[in-house]
């Protein structure tokens, strides 16, 4: 019973697949940074694989070149890269330890941004993790020049 709306946003959002998250992911993009009906990209580990892991070259091919197709067919202009708190794509593709996992995101959303640039030429891109405290989640923005 939703209606159709044929209108594109002009977004994508490329974030973890976690379905614990997905919620509030769809809330923030919509609600948060005013971008319904965005374009999604979900997948273990998200951004994570746009940031050049020897454990995710197969997947980062594979999504930039999904990227660029969504950007050249929807005529997108921004891109939005969410990493959330205790992802299990680090923890256990990664090995990364918990102490440095948020650091290890950051960076990764860094040159995630990076990749995208060089790659698909879009500028406008935005990084933010998301935190879980008490049952509820927010967005922390963060700087990727």
């Amino acid at each position: 019973d939703i209606p159709f709306v044929t209108d594109r946003i002009h977004a994508a959002a490329v974030y973890c697949s976690d379905g614990r998250w997905g919620e509030a992911f769809d809330d923030f993009l919509t609600n948060g940074l005013g971008l319904p009906r965005y374009d999604r990209v979900a997948l273990p580990g998200g951004p994570a694989c746009l940031a050049d892991h020897p454990e995710a070259k197969h997947e980062e091919q594979s999504v930039l070149h999904e990227l660029k197709f969504l950007v050249d067919a929807h005529k997108l202009d921004r891109v939005v890269l969410i990493q959330h708190q205790s992802c299990a794509f680090y923890s256990h593709r990664l090995e990364t330890p918990a102490g440095e996992m948020e650091s290890q995101q950051r960076e990764d959303l860094r040159h995630a941004a990076f990749n995208i640039r060089r790659s698909i030429g879009v500028n406008i891109i935005e990084a933010y993790i998301a935190k879980q405290n008490d049952g509820v989640v927010s967005f922390e923005p963060v700087e990727i020049a």
